[in-house]
C-alpha cells in the first residue's frame, strides 16, 4: 500500500490569499468608515423628518438601504479583484527566488560555472541571490581543487608503484641473478615502499586538516616546537644545517596533532629546501592579541611570483634539487590546511639571498573572541615582498 503524499500548496498560493484578504479586509473597513457614521446619523433623525440620504449638489441621492445594498455588491466584486491582485504582486514578489532555484537546480546538475546575477535592486533577495553566488563560486573552487589534487596524487602514486614492478621484472627475468642481486632489489623495493608509505601518510594528513578541527585544547606552541626539534636535530646535523630556537611561551588553543603536523612540516621543509652548511630559524612570541610562529630558512633564491603556488598540493619549484627522493610538494600545503582550519593568519615572504621566511599567526587563549573576528577573512597565503 502507497503512502499519499499531502497535498501541497504552493508559497505563490499562501501568499496571493494573504495579500488579497489584505485587500479585501482594507476594503471592507473603508466601507464601515463611510456607512457606520451614516447609519448613526439616520438613527438619530426625528420621527415624520426625512431619512438620511446621500446627496449631491443638484438634489436627493442615494438613501442608505440603497447604499448598504450597493456597498454588498462591492464587497462581493472586490473577492475575485482582491485575488487577482494577490497573485499578480505574489508572482512580481517571487520572480527573483524562481530565478535563484533555476538557477540552483542547473548548478547542481553539474554547470558550476553559472551565476545568478540578480542586479538590481538590492533588496533581502538580491543579497541572498549575491551570498549564493559568493556560495558558488567557493564551491567551484573547492571541486576544481579536488579533481586537481586527485590528478596529482594519482600521478604520484602510480610513478613509485611503476618503479616498484619494473625493477621486479628486471630481477625476475634475469636467469643469472644471484643472491647479492635479489637482495639489492629487495633493498630498492623496501625503499620504494617507504616512499608510499610516506606519501600516503602525508595524503592523509593533507585531508585531515583540511577536515577541519575536530577538538580544540590549550596548547603551548613552544613545547610543541621543541619536540619536534628535537626529533629533527640528527638530520639537521647530517645536512650541515644549524637549527636555531628562539621559543617564548605561547599558549593558544587548537587541534594538538593538527598543530604538531603543522610544525613538523615546517621544519621537515626548511631543512630538506637549504644549501649545506644552510641555518634554519625557529622563533615562538607573543604579540598582543596573538602568538606568532615564525620559521626561517636559507636556501635558493624564490621568485615572489612562485610563493603562492609553493602552497598548493605536489607543487615544488626544482623537484629532487637536492638529490633527496622524500620530498612530495605536500608539506606547505598541510601548513596553509592546518592555518585555515584554525581560522590562523599565514604570511611567506622570500629572503633576498634565498631561502623563505613563514610566519603564522594565531589567537591567544585570553583573547578567544579573536578566533570569531577572524572567520571568513583569512584562508590564503599572504605574500609580503
Amino acid at each position: 500500500m502507497t503512502s499519499q503524499q499531502p497535498a501541497r500548496r504552493s508559497l505563490q498560493t499562501r501568499l496571493a490569499l494573504a495579500y488579497s484578504a489584505g485587500i479585501y479586509a482594507a476594503g471592507v473597513f473603508v466601507l464601515v468608515l463611510v456607512i457606520v457614521p451614516l447609519a448613526g446619523v439616520d438613527a438619530a433623525t426625528p420621527v415624520g423628518h426625512p431619512s438620511s440620504s446621500v446627496t449631491t449638489g443638484t438634489g436627493r441621492g442615494i438613501s442608505l438601504p440603497h447604499l448598504l445594498t450597493g456597498s454588498a455588491v462591492a464587497l462581493v466584486i472586490l473577492i475575485p479583484v482582491a485575488l487577482a491582485l494577490g497573485w499578480f504582486v505574489a508572482g512580481r514578489f517571487l520572480h527573483p527566488l524562481r530565478a535563484i532555484t533555476a538557477t540552483a537546480t542547473s548548478i547542481s546538475a553539474g554547470d558550476l560555472h553559472r551565476r545568478l546575477d540578480l542586479g538590481e535592486p538590492t533588496d533581502e533577495l538580491t543579497e541572498l541571490g549575491h551570498t549564493l553566488d559568493g556560495l558558488f563560486a567557493r564551491l567551484q573552487a573547492s571541486f576544481d581543487a579536488q579533481r586537481h589534487f586527485v590528478a596529482n596524487a594519482s600521478h604520484e602514486l602510480r610513478t613509485p608503484l611503476a618503479g616498484l614492478r619494473t625493477l621486479l621484472e628486471v630481477a625476475l627475468a634475469d636467469p643469472e641473478a644471484d643472491t647479492d642481486t635479489l637482495r639489492s632489489a629487495c633493498q630498492e623495493a623496501l625503499a620504494l615502499g617507504e616512499y608510499q608509505e610516506r606519501l600516503v601518510k602525508a595524503l592523509l594528513d593533507l585531508a585531515t586538516s583540511e577536515r577541519g578541527i575536530s577538538r580544540r585544547e590549550r596548547l603551548d606552541l613552544a613545547q610543541i616546537i621543541e619536540r619536534v626539534l628535537t626529533s629533527r636535530r640528527d638530520q639537521a646535523t647530517d645536512r650541515g644545517i644549524d637549527l636555531a630556537e628562539h621559543l617564548t611561551p605561547s599558549v593558544t588553543t587548537g587541534d594538538p596533532r593538527l598543530i604538531e603536523s603543522l610544525v613538523t612540516n615546517l621544519v621537515d621543509n626548511a631543512i630538506r629546501h637549504n644549501h649545506p652548511d644552510g641555518h634554519v630559524e625557529i622563533t615562538t612570541q607573543n604579540s598582543g592579541a596573538q602568538v606568532t610562529l615564525s620559521v626561517t630558512n636559507s636556501g635558493p633564491v624564490i621568485p615572489d611570483n612562485q610563493i603562492q603556488r609553493l602552497f598548493q598540493p605536489f607543487q615544488k619549484l626544482a623537484p629532487g634539487r637536492n638529490g633527496h627522493r622524500e620530498g612530495y610538494g605536500l608539506g606547505l600545503a598541510i601548513v596553509n590546511a592546518v592555518t585555515q582550519a584554525h581560522h590562523a593568519t599565514l604570511t611567506a615572504s622570500a629572503l633576498p639571498d634565498g631561502g623563505l621566511s613563514i610566519t603564522v599567526r594565531m589567537a591567544h587563549t585570553s583573547h578567544p573572541a579573536l578566533n570569531q573576528a577572524q572567520r571568513g577573512k583569512d584562508g590564503g597565503v599572504r605574500t609580503v615582498p
